[in-house]
């Protein structure tokens, strides 16, 4: 992580992490504390926010009834849709 914050969680990691204990949702600074050789990329919130978006706008027209309810998840109605789907 370099000169990068230890303050952020870990949010997925792979099975080689996995095995010295680390997990989703752990603080960065434990992660780094069970596995030293740790490599840690950076999110790009810019890069997240802007497929939302696009993928809010597809949702948007297909859908008659929805709820965004965090960057990558949504609550669909979808009542009446089996007249398209049988």
């Amino acid at each position: 992580m370099g000169e990068h914050s230890d303050r952020g969680v870990i949010a997925s990691c792979n099975y080689e992490a996995r095995k010295f204990g680390v997990k989703s949702a752990m603080p960065v600074r434990l992660a780094k504390r069970l596995c030293p050789e740790l490599f840690i990329v950076r999110g790009d919130m810019d890069s997240y926010s802007k497929y939302s978006r696009l993928v809010t706008d597809i949702v948007a027209a297909q859908v008659p009834l929805f709820e965004k309810s965090s960057i990558d998840e949504f609550y669909i109605d979808m009542s009446g849709m089996d007249k398209f789907f049988g």
